[in-house]
């Protein structure tokens, strides 16, 4: 299996909308409260637009990730700063049936080198959930060291839910 990060396209809106379909309930417990559009083709395009105009504007990298050529899940880095800080956010997602395959764990690899090498950042951090152990096993194997415990960090499945911090500086 090969497994790689590109840059997300408006042709990729199809495809990412039957995926999240499909893992509504997979996804649900990990993610923030989604209306049902967002779910839908025409949702996926709008969301997918947006995040290439912020791409543009190089304060976000959207990708999706592949397997074999096929989309299996999506990454962003987000929230771009550069100037002193040169910094990002790391978030991401892996479909059920593409889960504990290498996927997630090539793609995070993948988009830390492109944060350091392509867009010359510093620094690139990542959130999980504390029960999430999947997810921190995938940043600790890509060198992500936890650094700190954000309490009510973010909105996730309706409530403000606590977060294990990690990060992973280019030296």
């Amino acid at each position: 299996m090969e497994h790689d990060v590109r840059p997300i396209e408006p042709a990729d809106a199809p495809a990412l909308a039957s995926l999240l379909a499909r893992n509504r309930a997979w996804l649900a417990p990990w993610d923030p409260y989604r209306p049902d559009s967002f779910f839908t083709e025409d949702g996926q395009r709008t969301e997918v637009l947006a995040s290439i105009r912020r791409r543009e504007q190089g304060t976000m990298m959207p990708l999706v990730i592949t397997t074999d050529g096929a989309v299996v899940g999506r990454m962003n880095l987000n929230s771009i700063v550069m100037g002193a800080f040169c910094s990002a956010t790391l978030g991401y997602w892996v479909s059920e049936d593409a889960g504990g395959r290498g996927a997630a764990t090539a793609a995070v690899g993948l988009a830390t080198r492109m944060a350091f090498e392509r867009l010359g950042l510093h620094r690139v951090e990542a959130g999980t959930l504390p029960h999430n152990e999947r997810s921190q096993r995938v940043l600790e194997k890509n060198g992500f060291e936890r650094y700190g415990y954000a309490p009510r960090y973010l909105r996730i499945a309706g409530e403000w839910q606590d977060h294990v911090l990690f990060q992973r500086l280019a030296d």
